[in-house]
Formats: structure tokens, C-alpha cells, sequence
């Protein structure tokens, strides 16, 4: 049972799509803000320059920056004129200028209006259609991943109880499971939480927004992410393991698989946290265009193709035992159950995400999202459903706790012993 990656990345996908530069309104935005730091720096400059100098201007126009473009210093009487930005340019024209004239009082207003210069009616009607199928398009998506998450997080919190109830069930496997469980609940909370902090309003205010609430909240939800990662490669390695050796020391085994899940996750976050704050200190920390997000993403793609590599090796090795003619019967259908079990997760878990790894992320949004938030929400109802409620030995150790309870249940039970867990 291996190869089980998260798909979502809601995470990754939704947050490239919602959450990172890539948003109409959020490019505008954060490109405005970039040209208003120039022009800011410009004005310095120049005034620095002017006391060093000792010159005094006494008519004129200074420098300055109007909110949308940045006007250069202008004698009296003197006319200047800029271009339209082109984020704001009407679709297939020109560039259109916009002059102003340096009076006695300063500045006129613009020759034309940027809302009249850069746009015209037909395209506003257009655009603005446009962004209602936009919004449509994102509230159906935040609506499947909602109930997605939600459904897995329930589901999930049930396992997790039913393992800790039952005591015979805990072993180093289940162990395992029941880390792989609490990442899915971890990832399920921090696309909650982060949609509560980033996404409460329906402005734009999350384009620009600066606060330590809303930079725990991105790194919390980084950390999950690559969390469960994580975890799903110690799924495939332990999974590879038990093929290939024969520990006895099962107890030092769970803990070399703990560190490995738990402490890469960590020690990158720490890492990436720590250089944003020294290098990258800009917005809420969600900028998927910036060169450290290569720090969490290294490593995610790592665990995807690991994953894979683990998966084709015990697909050979299962092969392989499973034809040898010296193998018993008893182990033949172990394999033969490692066979069914492992090409029954594949599908539900990473497949896809391999196929869409190598595809750049701009290509088949709509198809992209659709899938991989739908499997990628209800992931973790799946690995609830897979690992604990369809699986033998917590059906078993159920019935057997409700014959203790009724006994007059145990004609309908399943006539079976009772068996510790076992690795």
C-alpha cells in the first residue's frame, strides 16, 4: 500500500490559482504597488540629489506619483504625457497616452481619464461577464473542496478514535496509519484556516495584505502540505521495506519513519520561514513566483517521484515472488493481497499527480483544478474508508467488542479468531 500522494494541493493548485500572483486583480495590484516603489525611489534620488547639488527650483512641478503612473519633475507651462500601463490597456490597441500640463498650481488633471484611456464599454461589459463566471467558477471549486475537507475531516476523526479505542490494533503499521490520518486532519483544518484568514472578505485586500496572522496561516498550511508528503513516502518506504527485510525491532523502525515524516517537513519550513523573513518579508508569504518556493517544492516533488520509483520496484518484486515456484501457498496469497491492495490505491492516490507534475501548471486549468481538488479533498475520506473501515481486523475487533456487549449478536458474527496486529 504505497504511492499515496495528495492531490492537493488544494494546496499548491488552488493557491497558484486564488492566492498567488497569477489572479487578474491581484497582478494589478502588486504591479501597481512595484511602480509606485520605483517612483518613490525616483523622488528620493532626485531630491537627494538637488541638496547635494544646492539648486533650488522655485517654479515647476515636482515629481510624483498619481496612484496609477509616475510623472516626472516639469517646468511651468510645460506638457507631459505617459502611456497607458498596459495591464490596464484595452485588448488589441495601441498604446494610448495620457498628457498633463504643469501649471501655476501645479498639475492639471489627466487629458483623459485612465478609466476612459485604458478601457471602453463593450470590453468592461465583456470583463465584467468575464469575472462573474470567474467567481462562479472559483465559489463551485471552494464549494467541492470545501465539503471535500470537510467530509475527509470527519471521517478521519472517527479512525483515529476507533484505533485509539481499540488497543490489539496498534502496531507499527497502524502506527504509521495513524500519523498518515493526523496529516490529512492537519492539511483538512489548514485549508479551512486559511481560507478563513486570506479570503473572509471579497475584496482584493488578500493581494497586499501584510499581517503575522495571515503569515502563520500560509506557513501552517505549507507545513501540512508537506507533511503529508511526507508521510506518504513513509508509507511507500515502509511498505518496500517489509518486502525486502525482516526487522525485529519494529519499535526503532516507527521511529526512524516519525523522524523522516515529521522532521524533513519541519526542518524545511523552519529553513523557508526564516529566509522569506530575512529575503522575501513581502505580502502574506503566498507568492508561488518566488524563487524559495522552490524549498517546499523540491522536496514535494522528491516524495511524488520516490513515491513512484517505490512503487514500480514492488510491483517488480510482488511479480516476481508471486511466480516463483518454490513459494508456498500461504505466501503466494500475502502477495497476491499486496497485488489487489496496491493496484487498488494506486489510482486513488498520485497517479494523476505524476501526469500533471510534468505539465506546466497553465495548461488545462480547468480539467487540472476540477480533478485534482475533488480527489485531492476527499483524499483523506479515502484513506479513512481504505485503512480503517473497510479493513478486517477493525471489522473483526469490532464485532468482537459487540459480542462482549450482546452476546446474543454472536450467531451473526463472523467466526473468527481473534489476531494481535502485526507488523
Amino acid at each position: 500500500m504505497i504511492f499515496r500522494l495528495t492531490a492537493a494541493v488544494s494546496v499548491l493548485i488552488i493557491t497558484s490559482h486564488m492566492v498567488g500572483s497569477t489572479h487578474p486583480d491581484c497582478l494589478i495590484v502588486l504591479h501597481l504597488q512595484n511602480k509606485e516603489k520605483e517612483c518613490e525611489l525616483k523622488i528620493k534620488t532626485t531630491a537627494a540629489a538637488s541638496l547635494q547639488s544646492n539648486s533650488n527650483v522655485t517654479a515647476g512641478c515636482v515629481m510624483e506619483w498619481d496612484g496609477v503612473s509616475c510623472w516626472p519633475a516639469a517646468s511651468e507651462g510645460e506638457v507631459v504625457s505617459v502611456h497607458c500601463p498596459l495591464l490596464l490597456l484595452k485588448p488589441e490597441t495601441p498604446p494610448v497616452l495620457i498628457t498633463r500640463s504643469c501649471t501655476v498650481r501645479g498639475w492639471s488633471q489627466p487629458s483623459l481619464p485612465y478609466y476612459k484611456a485604458c478601457y471602453y464599454e463593450a470590453y468592461e461589459e465583456d470583463e465584467d461577464k468575464e469575472e462573474e463566471l470567474q467567481k462562479s467558477y472559483f465559489d463551485t471549486l471552494k464549494l467541492i473542496y470545501s465539503v471535500g475537507y470537510g467530509v475527509s475531516l470527519a471521517a478521519l476523526l472517527i479512525a483515529l478514535l476507533v484505533f485509539c479505542c481499540f488497543r490489539k490494533l496498534l502496531c507499527t503499521r497502524n502506527y504509521i496509519h495513524l500519523n498518515l490520518f493526523v496529516t490529512f486532519i492537519l492539511r483538512s483544518l489548514a485549508v479551512f484556516i486559511k481560507d478563513s484568514v486570506l479570503f473572509a472578505g471579497k475584496s482584493t485586500d488578500h493581494c497586499t495584505v501584510s499581517t503575522l496572522q495571515c503569515k502563520a496561516a500560509v506557513t501552517f498550511f505549507h507545513f501540512c502540505v508537506l507533511s503529508n508528503f511526507s508521510w506518504l513516502l513513509v508509507e511507500g518506504l515502509y511498505l518496500q521495506t517489509l518486502l525486502l527485510f525482516t526487522f525485529t525491532q519494529t519499535r526503532k523502525l516507527f521511529w526512524i519513519c516519525a523522524t523522516v515524516g515529521w522532521g524533513i517537513s519541519s526542518v524545511t519550513i523552519v529553513i523557508w520561514a526564516l529566509l522569506k523573513k530575512q529575503l522575501d518579508d513581502e505580502g502574506c508569504w503566498d507568492n508561488l513566483e518566488s524563487r524559495l518556493w522552490w524549498i517546499i517544492k523540491i522536496p514535494i516533488l522528491l516524495s511524488i517521484f520516490m513515491n513512484l520509483v517505490i512503487f514500480l520496484n514492488i510491483s517488480r518484486i510482488i511479480v516476481q515472488k508471486t511466480k516463483a515456484t518454490h513459494v508456498n501457498q500461504s505466501e503466494t496469497q500475502v502477495y497476491r493481497t499486496l497485488v489487489r491492495s496496491t493496484l487498488l490505491l494506486i489510482p486513488l492516490f498520485g497517479l494523476h499527480y505524476v501526469v500533471f507534475a510534468l505539465i506546466p501548471e497553465h495548461v488545462a486549468v480547468g480539467p487540472r483544478l476540477y480533478f485534482e481538488l475533488v480527489l485531492g479533498s476527499f483524499q483523506g475520506f479515502v484513506v479513512a474508508l481504505l485503512y480503517c473501515f473497510l479493513n478486517e481486523e477493525v471489522q473483526k475487533e469490532i464485532q468482537r467488542k459487540m459480542i462482549s456487549w450482546w452476546p446474543e449478536t454472536k450467531n451473526n458474527a463472523i467466526n473468527h479468531p481473534t489476531q494481535e496486529c502485526v507488523p
